[in-house]
């Protein structure tokens, strides 16, 4: 494979991922190579895989490498689809890659390019006036020290909102309960749920549970597997004037240990959009 061919492909990976952004929360798959998977007249993926296919399409026809004649016509099935959100089971070659030039638009940050290109993707929205409040709200159940900028839960059931870039705070990072990139503390086996809010006005974002800070990896959703089964919402697109996009992450936290939440769009985490999640003995 060329490296101008891997290129394109890094490149239609991360945007063609960016169509789940609109508030669906995807599991990662197991590692190991993708199966090939004709398209269901009805997916149960909902509509973030039609989504994803339509975007596909408009990028590459059906005798070009993506529709079958060069072996990467599984990408546009539901085995293609998996495989985007699947982490560490991407080739070698992808990991630590760079999108091209001009896949990145006109700056150096993809999310501007990736923001712009989903804005209009479908998925729930709040208003500017909900993710201020939600931004700024306590959690229930949560014990809150602002010194030390930590959030700790005792409940087995985990609720909180994390807003991305919101005004009047640092760019590239994440606003909970009033803090900036809080350390997050649950019980093993709590049930815990996280909406993300998208408030940038011209960047793409999303939020990821890893074992790693992503700091490592200047493309961490090729590189790092998910931590728990449901930990994972890759992309929200700009906001519009229907909202800010917003999506929610539902996993057990079933493992103890110390994990980190991060924004999986490249480079983010290394610019520091990533925060602490440790999940501690049952309270």
């Amino acid at each position: 494979m060329t490296r101008k061919r891997a290129g394109m492909l890094v490149g239609v990976a991360v945007m063609a991922a960016a169509g789940l952004g609109a508030g669906v929360a995807i599991a990662a798959t197991s590692g190991g190579a993708p199966t090939t998977t004709s398209a269901a007249a009805s997916s149960p993926y909902g509509p973030g895989y039609s989504y994803y296919r339509s975007m596909m399409g408009r990028f590459f026809s059906g005798t070009s490498m993506m529709g079958g004649s060069s072996g990467y016509g599984w990408m546009m099935g539901t085995g293609g689809y998996r495989w985007m959100f699947g982490g560490a089971s991407a080739p070698a070659w992808m990991r630590g890659a760079r999108l091209p030039a001009a896949m990145m638009g006109t700056g150096t940050d993809p999310g501007k390019f990736m923001g712009r290109l989903w804005a209009n993707a479908p998925g729930p929205r709040v208003s500017p006036g909900q993710a201020t409040a939600l931004e700024a709200q306590t959690p229930a159940g949560a014990r809150i020290d602002r010194t030390a900028r930590t959030i700790t839960f005792t409940t087995a059931s985990v609720h909180l909102t994390a807003v991305a870039s919101p005004a009047g705070g640092p760019d590239e990072t994440f606003r909970i309960a009033g803090m900036v990139n809080p350390a997050v503390v649950v019980p093993a086996g709590a049930k815990v749920s996280i909406e993300v809010i998208n408030a940038d006005p011209d960047t793409a974002h999303g939020l990821v549970v890893s074992a790693s800070d992503g700091r490592s990896s200047w493309m961490p959703m090729m590189t790092d597997r998910p931590a728990f089964t449901g930990s994972a919402l890759w992309f929200l697109g700009d906001p519009t004037a229907a909202g800010m996009h917003t999506g929610t992450l539902t996993f057990t936290a079933r493992t103890r240990g110390t994990y980190y939440y991060l924004c999986p769009v490249p480079g983010h985490a290394q610019k520091g959009m990533t925060g602490t999640f440790t999940v501690d003995r049952t309270q």
